[in-house]
């Protein structure tokens, strides 16, 4: 029997912001915490992408009665979430030390481009900037192309988000032998870095001599790249090892006898063009049809529209459907007994339980009342349909 998702009973305050937060905000829903947005006046009715499983009210924090209501919520919340440039909170009489004070068992995560101190600590930037300044994106790229990032997805999220959740849940689990909670600072440079270790922990092996886009692992080899099929489609190809990469040249219907050595460096962009060639004869559905069930490591490079059919991903149930947003991923990693349970429900608009959050953490009903009447929060209930 399944028990409770693991961090149930665990109040969030997320105060909102772009991308990354929301996510790690979302993904600590999706395993159980209960998770409040602080949406901000005149924010747009509809539901943030990234809200599912949250709760939203909306608090005016430029009166000064503003954050005198998120710091009653924080007083009673295990994790507070604020993506604001560093000094933001402190002016808002929302920092660290004031919270913590009135709540010592309080983990306070800050996640920000450049982190909490530095000279670029006050810089405004985005997923492409922490990523330069992490040199991870000095050796993304084709060879001979400018650096290309890998859409938004490697500091915004990897290096952001998720590593901001890891932080939360050592500080959560620190507090059950301390009773105290702690400080998290993560910076996407950071973060990024830290996930790019393996580049710098292999940097005297070998494996990145070459120039951008000419090495093993980063699009460089031929046996460690993407072709082109006849359809217009792709496939991926990842057969690094001996006995991988011979199921692969059988699969082409290639000799390899009548091949370069497999690691021949200097032969690689003549072999690249020769398996382009034998790619581009065939679908990518015949391609599937002669590498799948191998150990060829090839496999086809599915769209969003075709990732959700693919057998392998339905057999586990890897994509689930809700009724507003379609299909999404299913939450990651799999628990044995006490896995995530995303909401069904559809995303909160903002400022949709503003009052229901309110009761929940203590304020009175004339509290309230007074506190619409001057303007310091919004209750914007959806009316129904008739």
């Amino acid at each position: 029997m399944r028990g409770a998702r693991p961090l149930q009973g665990v109040r969030v305050v997320e105060l909102a912001g772009l991308a990354p937060a929301p996510f790690c905000g979302m993904v600590l829903a999706d395993f159980g915490a209960q998770v409040v947005r602080v949406d901000r006046p005149g924010s747009p009715g509809d539901p943030s992408p990234l809200a599912r499983g949250k709760r939203s009210l909306v608090v005016n924090l430029k009166r000064p009665q503003g954050p005198a209501v998120v710091r009653r919520l924080c007083a009673l919340a295990d994790v507070v979430l604020e993506p604001f440039r560093p000094g933001v909170m402190e002016k808002l009489q929302l920092g660290p030390e004031t919270l913590l004070r009135e709540n010592p068992k309080l983990i306070y995560a800050r996640l920000s481009g450049f982190g909490q101190s530095g000279r670029f600590f006050q810089v405004a930037g985005h997923d492409i900037n922490y990523l330069a300044l992490s040199g991870v994106l000095s050796r993304i790229g084709r060879s001979g192309e400018n650096p290309q990032p890998p859409m938004n997805l490697l500091a915004d999220f990897g290096g952001g988000s998720l590593m901001c959740a890891l932080g939360i849940m050592m500080a959560l689990f620190e507090r059950t032998r301390s009773g105290k909670g702690q400080i998290i600072d993560a910076s996407m440079v950071e973060g990024t870095a830290y996930l790019s270790s393996f580049l710098w922990k292999t940097q005297l092996t070998g494996l990145w001599n070459q120039p951008r886009g000419q090495n093993m692992l980063d699009g460089g080899a031929p046996f460690y790249t993407t072709y082109k099929t006849a359809d217009g489609g792709f496939m991926a190809v990842g057969a690094i090892e001996q006995k991988f990469y011979e199921l692969l040249v059988k699969g082409l219907g290639l000799k390899s006898d009548e091949l370069p050595h497999q690691m021949s460096i200097r032969d690689w962009p003549e072999m690249k063009k020769k398996f382009a060639d034998v790619f581009a004869k065939k679908t990518k559905a015949e391609w599937c049809q002669i590498f799948d069930g191998t150990d060829a490591c090839v496999t086809p490079v599915l769209t969003l529209e075709e990732v959700a059919h693919h057998g392998h991903n339905k057999d586990r149930g890897s994509f689930i459907t809700d009724g507003e947003q379609g299909v999404s991923p299913r939450p990651a990693p799999l628990l044995s007994n006490t896995p995530a349970v995303p909401s069904s429900e559809r995303n909160p608009f903002v400022g949709e339980h503003t009052e229901e959050i309110l009761k929940e953490f203590g304020f009175s009903q004339e509290e309230i009342i007074q506190l619409k009447s001057d303007e310091i929060i919004e209750s914007n209930k959806p009316r129904s349909k008739i």
